[in-house]
């Protein structure tokens, strides 16, 4: 019986733990909300790594334009971390349209990745 209520808590314990460590939350310790940085870039580009094979084939100079051009014929603007190569959805793309090519800062999402509540060029 000894033995039966040592494992039960030990198999509850590391269950709390796992569930603590799976479960990501939209603050900081210190309730500051979450940052994400990267650079606004369409989908396409995203999923490349780089503007550089689109803006070859469409004779694009710069990211913005690239991006905006991209943006237009219908990709859809994401987040794109070079340093995790990572992209994040984002459902608000009026909000970002104007940060096309640029690094910039972004706040707290709504949800994983969807709404961009505050963003702003990084240095």
């Amino acid at each position: 019986m000894r033995r039966f209520i040592l494992n039960l808590g030990t198999v509850l314990l590391l269950a709390t733990a796992f569930l603590q460590a799976g479960f990501k939350s939209a603050q900081q310790h210190d309730n500051t909300p979450l940052s994400y940085s990267g650079e606004i870039m369409d989908g396409t580009c995203a999923g490349q790594g780089s503007h550089g094979q689109e803006m070859t084939k469409v004779g694009t100079k710069t990211a913005k334009d690239c991006a905006r051009l991209c943006a237009k014929d219908g990709s859809k603007l994401v987040l794109y971390n070079q340093d995790a190569n990572t992209s994040f959805n984002i459902d608000n793309q009026d909000k970002v349209r104007e940060y096309s090519g640029e690094k910039v800062a972004v706040g707290t999402y709504n949800g994983p990745g969807r709404t961009v509540q505050s963003i702003t060029a990084a240095p």
